[in-house]
Formats: C-alpha cells, structure tokens, sequence
C-alpha cells in the first residue's frame, strides 16, 4: 500500500461525486510532469489524502491502475486550459468530519516531508502541484491527526479490497476451469451474490432474517457462513452454508462483528463498539438454534471470521 496527495482546489467536487482522479498526460508543452505521471503509479488499495481549501476534506481508496480517458465534461472553466485527454483512476472517496488543517501542524509535519515534490511548502502553505507521493511516516502523522475515522476507512476497506480480490480470483478460477459444466459454472459465480441455486437452497431452510424478523425476501441478503472465496464449490452452492440477512446485520456478520452459537445466542466481537448495535437497535438475545450442518458452518464462522 501506497499514500497519495490529491489537490482538488477546483474540480474535487466532480471528482467527489464521480468517484474519479483526473489529469492530462502532459503540461501544455507536452512536457512530462512528476504530479501527473503519478497517476500512472498508484495501485488498488493505494490510500488518498484530498486537500482542499487548506484542509484534508477526505480519505480515499484506489480501485484502479490509470486508464487514458476524456477530460471531464463537469469540469466547465475549471479544465479550459488542460488537453482533451488524460489519465483518470477510480476513487472511493470518504468525506470525514474532523478536517485537519495541515498547515496548523506544519511543526509535526515538516519533518516528514518528502524532499522533493512535496505536496506543503515548509510554512505549512500547499504546493501547486496535482498527485504527490506521501512518505509513510507523513501518512501515518495525517492519519493520527485525522483519527478514528480514517483508521476505520483505511484498515476496513483495504480488508475489504483483499477480500474481493481473493474472490475474484476464485471466480475466474471457476470460469477457466474446463471440467466443469457451464450450468454449474454460472451457478457457483451466481452463489457469490447470493443468487440462483444458493439462494433457493437457503430460502428452502431460513425463511427470514433471524435477527430483524424481516421476512420479505427482498429486503434480504442471501450471506455465506463460511467465506464464499474460502468455500469449496459444493459449499458455495450448499443452503445450509448460508443465512437470510438484512442489509445492516449482513455487514456485521460477514465483517465479523458478529456471529451465533450452536444453540442462537447472538455473539459480538469483544473489539466492536456496543454503540452501534444500540443506534441499529440489533438485541443481543437467542435467535433460535441451528440444524446440524448449519452449526459446523458457524464453528468456522466463529473461529475463523469473528474478530477477536
């Protein structure tokens, strides 16, 4: 993982609601540019600082390598001076409440800063420059400044990342591998969205969320027990691997901030925040045991995702 410096004086609102970084390739001249050539550098799961107005508004994540592309009809005035083409990568951007100020930490900071392309000048005033490369020690300073908020967008979606990486790497397994029937193919890559066979299999044993009592199938999701990507491919598509969720309960079970016992009592990870389970209003109560095959399913659960 890598740390990024975006400057978005005039185009991160765009930029924001597009989930997008834009730049040309090039200066005017057609001269190369250390602050666009980074474009090219940054990788999925690389973390963004955006700056604005003389403030940290928001922690991103990369999704993707940079790819040639249009400029950005949004842009209006903003881009009239750049190329009608550039480098654009994928954000998933995260707006946070504490905006730090970088220049009223300019003392902690400076020491940090990169010698060259640095996105601060030594007073604490921002360089006029695009995407800067930020040291570790000077990421981790911003991040401590900024607090929880960007340790939870940082730790969370990186595992998040990885998680559907390994999935996807599962699933193109799935596709390449010639032995097996395309009927089965299309079912095991539907069971990772909780869709087709999987999802009939499981309606068949859960008839509603065990936490929220909600029954209206779509208001649910269809949630492996054990990972879909650690799953071989008869437990991918098996019911009994598998429970009927609402939205908000589905998140807390397949991060691991929850689990059950054999017998239903509902299990809470001893690093999660009780807070949130009062402002859901999820009760911490016995929601009915599970079947047999169900139970060897969340002894994996509880062992293996449940955060400790």
């Amino acid at each position: 993982m890598r740390y990024w410096w975006v400057n978005q004086k005039q185009t991160y609102k765009h930029e924001f609601d597009g989930g997008y970084m834009w730049s040309p390739k090039t200066a005017k001249n057609g001269g190369r540019i250390e602050f666009y050539d980074n474009m090219t550098r940054v990788q999925p799961a690389d973390v963004v600082f955006s700056f604005r107005a003389g403030l940290i508004v928001s922690v991103g994540i990369i999704q993707s390598r940079a790819y040639t592309s249009p400029k950005p009809g949004e842009f209006g005035k903003a881009g009239e001076g750049w190329a009608d083409e550039g480098w654009c990568v994928e954000v998933e951007y995260h707006e946070v409440l504490n905006r730090i100020k970088p220049k009223s930490h300019i003392d902690e900071l400076r020491p940090l800063l990169p010698e060259k392309y640095s996105p601060l000048k030594p007073d604490g005033n921002g360089n006029q420059v695009y995407l800067c490369a930020v040291p570790d020690d000077m990421a981790t300073c911003l991040v401590d400044l900024i607090g929880n908020e960007a340790k939870d967008i940082i730790n969370g979606l990186d595992a998040q990342y990885a998680a559907h990486r390994t999935e996807n790497e599962a699933e193109k397994s799935i596709i390449a591998d010639s032995e097996l029937p395309k009927t089965e193919k299309n079912q095991l890559v539907k069971s990772r969205r909780g869709q087709g066979l999987f999802r009939s299999r499981l309606e068949l044993i859960e008839p509603a969320c065990r936490v929220t009592g909600i029954s209206n199938k779509s208001h649910l999701i269809a949630s492996h027990i054990k990972p879909w990507s650690i799953s071989n491919n008869q437990e991918r598509l098996d019911g009994n691997n598998g429970l009927l969720l609402a939205p908000h309960i589905d998140h807390l079970f397949d991060k691991g901030y929850i689990s059950f016992e054999d017998n239903g009592d509902l299990v809470v990870a001893e690093v999660f925040s009780q807070e949130v389970l009062l402002a859901w209003c999820v009760d911490i109560r016995n929601v009915g045991a599970f079947n047999g095959k169900q139970r060897e399913y969340l002894n994996y659960h509880r062992e293996k995702v449940l955060k400790k």
